[in-house]
């Protein structure tokens, strides 16, 4: 018995639910074979996914802030600043103890000037510019506080004035 013949036939699908919507697309007319040797059904299909809805940003406060150079989103302030003693691809970059409103990708293992480290692209959760990077694990014990920082290289980030927070006298 040779093996059964199915065919897919282009379509569009679109779906709504509160707060999102779906595209599925099929692609043109496709031929898919299904033979007794092969228990799976081989699917060419595109799927598209377009997501609504609003971005939650955080804002850290204090009087020296440190924003997106593109889009000028609150990032972090000076109190965060543990050291100007680093060197991005652009130029000059800070090392924070805490930074919000970022987004990650994937872990990469880079080789840098102090040695082997596991890192991940860090960009602006707002308008996805890239920003700098954030260490995830370093092979060396002497590099190990950088673990859980993040890296904003000076050229795309803005130093901005922020906001004295005021102070409360229990007296």
């Amino acid at each position: 018995m040779k093996g059964n013949s199915q065919f897919l036939f282009a379509g569009r699908k679109e779906h709504s639910r509160r707060g999102e919507s779906e595209t599925i697309e099929l692609p043109a007319p496709q031929r898919v074979n299904r033979t007794p040797s092969s228990s799976k059904l081989k699917l060419r299909s595109t799927i598209r996914f377009k997501k609504m809805g609003r971005i939650f940003l955080q804002h850290i406060g204090g009087s020296r802030l440190f924003t997106c150079g593109n889009c000028n989103i609150a990032l972090t302030n000076k109190a965060e600043l543990l050291s100007t003693r680093f060197t991005g691809a652009t130029g000059r970059a800070f090392l924070f103890n805490r930074v919000v409103n970022l987004q990650y990708s994937d872990v990469q293992d880079r080789e840098m000037l102090t040695g082997r480290h596991m890192v991940r692209d860090v960009s602006c959760k707002y308008c996805n510019s890239k920003l700098g990077w954030i260490y995830e694990f370093a092979t060396k014990d002497d590099q190990r506080y950088k673990e859980g920082r993040v890296i904003l290289e000076r050229a795309l980030v803005h130093e901005v004035e922020g906001m004295d927070e005021p102070v409360v006298n229990d007296s």
